[in-house]
């Protein structure tokens, strides 16, 4: 430890003479101290030396230059693993008490020598102090998350080791064998489980879709492991509201047998629904619990009903249907228009072929879909006339050959790159001749191109009227385009994507309702519960100064309230994890002079992948300890790896040198000093009536 000066050191003697002289002055020239004992002058003289010499030497802006040394222990990194499969088998009661019992007893003896810190993994990494807070209950198990954590918690410590207490089985993250290669601290490995291969019959996997249609049936693809049952029979089984939809026998002719089987179910009901995929267990199965597993699928009635109105067939409405229906969530319907007697009301978009037309002029139709507020496209042609309350165009008895010209700034919805290199090389469609005028609130998607000469003049635009979306293609021949795509690129991607997307746009209808609630409809039991809710003025401007209730209700009428917190315009909730079952909830708000109510469902179901794969992989755990220079131990000489650890000459404790440069005025002793020392001078003076 040292001082130093931003200034010369030799300004310091300057220092002690300020002292000198000012005490001088101060005690040695009064008269008034002649009758004051000589000892005690000097005393005072030499007091106020001392104040002033270090109050001159403040102003050099002195700094103390220290070095701190500091000795880190090594740290020693205990992981468990706290997931289901380490207690499916057998040796259940010795993990959950005499094993403890000697991680505790571990703990307690690395804690001597070494800073310990341990944790438990599956689900989430946690700190665990004690290995009594383990319950071996977390669904899944992530190995290389775990190391990722401790990388970056401890990159820059003394990690002596890392031990992990695991049956090296992980359903989620990659493989810890590969993601640990840049890992490079010491790993010792506890392997725990059982290698032997056991009697169980495991419902693996369920594949499915989340959504099906009402009316249709959806597949559901089921896969099968039995080991050590050969010669055994069980039966596959789907309920659904205790009623059995599904049935078949199953026979197992290996010990190691797997078979996928294929179901499919229609779609009976609207909303989510709830079905039970069963095995019928087995005498001697190590465990029951993975033999059944519930799906949930969300059946919608919502297949958009598209129609199409003509005065006559075209070419352009055998291509325009056939590029709708690739997409299987919408339906389809042609109509010469003096054939259709049937309500527009059950349709979410109506294309209109070349109508309005010198011979109909479809003044019902085009009434009934304005008062009705649906969508439509129209399709103007040789036959038709536009007019101005449809298209913002004026009729054109002749007519143009126009090649499309693409808008790159179109912002209603996404243009893909093989569109735009191909729109370029669609044939001429024929377009009544004229300058046509958009409304300010149109969107141009195609312009003209007559020649070699790009127009202004639009070929295809989207309009928003009131509520209303609506769009016009302003000619006809677009089937030849639909030919071209084939030609160039072996299928009809690219014309389907321009009918699909102007389809999607048009017939989605926008929700305005002024309370929603934002949620998931099926979690998984690990998973917590949350909400968003959104709250809208009369303007249609998101507010959230009320608050926003939600009563949570199981199917046993248990009902559980919470309150939603405010973000910065709308609201979140975080309703924890709750057990496995179907949910109702009912979520309230007063905004203004209106209660606004929404309802709706969800449903937790049982996750477990634990329960899939019981033999651990003890030879995972080789490899991982021998990647990282340690060693693989069992349960039995837990007691031994203190002495392991000990052994190590690498796992040493790490001494650090710090510099360290502190200001001297900022010393808190200092302070005190000079003000003891002026408080003592100034007693003495008084009390000797030198003041």
């Amino acid at each position: 430890m040292n001082i130093i000066t931003e200034y010369p050191i030799w300004l310091s003697v300057f220092c002690i003479l300020a002292g000198i002289a000012y005490a001088a002055i101060l005690y040695f020239r009064d008269k008034r101290l002649a009758e004051i004992n000589k000892w005690l002058i000097r005393l005072m003289a030499f007091f106020r030396f001392i104040v002033i010499t270090l109050l001159a030497f403040l102003l050099l802006s002195p700094l103390l230059k220290s070095v701190v040394r500091e000795v880190e222990k090594p740290v020693i990194i205990i992981a468990q693993d706290n997931s289901e499969s380490i207690v499916v088998g057998k040796d259940s009661n010795f993990y959950r008490n005499e094993y403890k019992q000697k991680m505790n007893a571990l703990i307690e003896k690395l804690s001597d020598k070494y800073e310990v810190r341990s944790y438990s993994f599956a689900d989430q990494i946690k700190e665990a102090y004690r290995m009594d807070s383990i319950q071996f209950n977390e669904k899944q198990t992530d190995i290389s998350s775990l190391f990722e954590e401790l990388e970056t918690r401890y990159s820059n410590r003394n990690v002596g080791a890392v031990i992990i207490a695991t049956d090296g089985i992980y359903n989620k993250g990659s493989n810890p064998i590969y993601s640990t290669a840049k890992f490079k601290n010491t790993i010792y490995t506890i392997a725990l489980g059982d290698t032997t291969v056991k009697k169980d019959v495991v419902l693996s996997k369920v594949e499915h879709n989340r959504l099906a249609y009402l009316g249709n049936q959806f597949p559901i693809e089921v896969v099968i492991n039995a080991k050590q049952f050969k010669g055994k029979s069980s039966v596959l089984s789907i309920t659904k509201a205790g009623v059995k939809v599904f049935s078949q026998n199953l026979s197992f002719n290996s010990d190691a047998y797997t078979v996928t089987v294929p179901v499919l179910l229609d779609a009976k009901e609207i909303g989510l629904q709830k079905y039970s995929v069963v095995i019928s267990p087995l005498s001697d199965e190590m465990t029951i619990a993975n033999n059944s597993k519930d799906i949930f699928v969300d059946v919608l009635d919502a297949r958009q009903k598209i129609l199409i109105l003509s005065e006559a067939p075209h070419p352009d409405i055998a291509a325009i249907k056939q590029s709708i229906e690739a997409n299987q969530n919408y339906e389809v319907s042609s109509f010469i228009i003096d054939d259709f007697n049937e309500a527009l009301k059950k349709y979410n978009l109506v294309i209109l072929y070349q109508l309005p037309s010198l011979k109909n002029n479809a003044t019902k139709i085009i009434t009934e879909l304005k008062t009705a507020n649906i969508p439509f496209w129209v399709f103007s042609g040789a036959n038709s006339v536009l007019k101005k309350d449809l298209s913002g165009a004026a009729p054109s008895p002749k007519t143009n050959e126009v090649e499309p010209l693409l808008e790159q700034n179109f912002p209603l919805f996404t243009i893909s790159d093989d569109f735009k290199n191909a729109v370029n090389n669609f044939p001429a469609a024929i377009a009544p001749f004229g300058t046509f005028q958009t409304d300010n609130n149109s969107n141009v998607l195609l312009y003209q191109r007559i020649g070699i000469v790009d127009t202004k003049t639009p070929l295809m635009t989207f309009n928003q009227g009131n509520e209303t979306k609506s769009a016009l293609f302003v000619g006809e021949g677009i089937w030849k385009w639909r030919l071209q795509d084939y030609a160039a690129h072996g299928n009809h991607l690219v014309f389907d994507e321009f009918i699909s997307k102007t389809v999607q746009y048009l017939s989605v209808k926008v929700d305005k309702s002024f309370f929603r609630i934002i949620t998931k409809n099926n979690f998984f039991e690990n998973e917590v519960i949350e909400m968003e809710a959104e709250v809208y003025n009369e303007s249609y401007e998101l507010i959230n100064t009320s608050d926003v209730e939600i009563v949570i209700i199981n199917s046993e009428n248990k009902r559980y309230p919470f309150s939603f917190s405010k973000t910065t315009n709308a609201y979140r909730l975080n309703a924890g994890m709750l057990p496995v079952g179907d949910y109702k909830f009912e979520a309230k708000v007063k905004a203004g002079e209106k209660n606004y109510v929404q309802k709706g469902s969800f449903s937790i179901a049982a996750l477990k992948v634990e329960l899939n794969n019981t033999v651990a992989d003890h030879q995972l755990l080789y490899g991982l300890a021998k990647n990282h220079s340690g060693e693989l131990v069992y349960p039995a000489d837990i007691d031994k790896l203190a002495d392991k650890l000990n052994a190590r000459e690498d796992i040493k404790s790490v001494s650090y040198s710090e510099k360290k440069l502190n200001e001297l005025i900022s010393l808190k002793w200092i302070f005190f000093l000079l003000l003891a020392l002026l408080s003592i001078e100034w007693f003495m003076r008084k009390r000797n009536g030198a003041y």
